[in-house]
């Protein structure tokens, strides 16, 4: 079992991270949460890892903290919540948000991800709210937050809708919903635009 990977920042979007050590570059799926922790940074880069093995698929999931790993774990054991609808969770709020969500039995904040219905929410209610209390990941991921750097706009505009696709958007609504977000808030960091696309789309 793979518990972190250190090593280089190869390759970075907001959805895909290369990290290459000791000269193998290991490609992990991730979150826009960890997408905003590790993007710009130089020298070595820690992330902690959870393999998914199928029969037909081997793949690796990179996290910032293992906060956010637990909670990743936690949302794919509750019924109707696959990697990539956990992933789409953790990239349309924090894992604070999410925790607090969860805490305050906010239905409609958690209805706003990709893929979550009304009995999907009520389940992740349910089953984790114990939980997370139990595992002091509320009080974990309270202080967590993230830099926003700045990102030329085709840079945004590029990036954002790729990310978007990758998470299971159409890629014609993705960058119109993009572009408008782009044309109220020009200077917009790729996090944010993605963050409320996810809430358009």
């Amino acid at each position: 079992m793979i518990e972190y990977i250190r090593g280089i920042i190869a390759e970075i979007t907001p959805t895909e991270a290369v990290l290459e050590a000791n000269g193998v570059g290991y490609g992990l799926s991730i979150s826009l949460n960890t997408y905003t922790a590790i993007q710009g940074l130089h020298g070595d880069v820690k992330l902690y890892v959870y393999e998914s093995i199928r029969e037909d698929a081997y793949q690796l999931w990179g996290f910032a903290t293992k906060a956010e790993r637990e909670l990743f774990l936690l949302l794919t054991g509750v019924s109707g919540v696959g990697p990539a609808s956990a992933r789409v969770i953790l990239s349309s709020m924090t894992p604070a948000e999410l925790c607090d969500a969860i805490s305050r039995s906010d239905e409609r904040l958690l209805k706003s991800a990709k893929g979550v219905g009304g009995k999907t929410a009520q389940r992740i209610i349910v089953e984790l709210k114990d939980k997370i209390t139990g595992l002091g990941l509320d009080a974990a991921v309270a202080t967590a937050g993230g830099q926003q750097p700045a990102v030329a706009n085709k840079e945004v505009l590029d990036e954002a809708v790729a990310a978007l696709t990758m998470l299971g958007f159409s890629p014609a609504p993705s960058q119109k919903a993009v572009l408008g977000i782009l044309r109220a808030e020009p200077d917009a960091s790729v996090e944010r635009v993605i963050k409320l696309a996810l809430k358009m789309l």
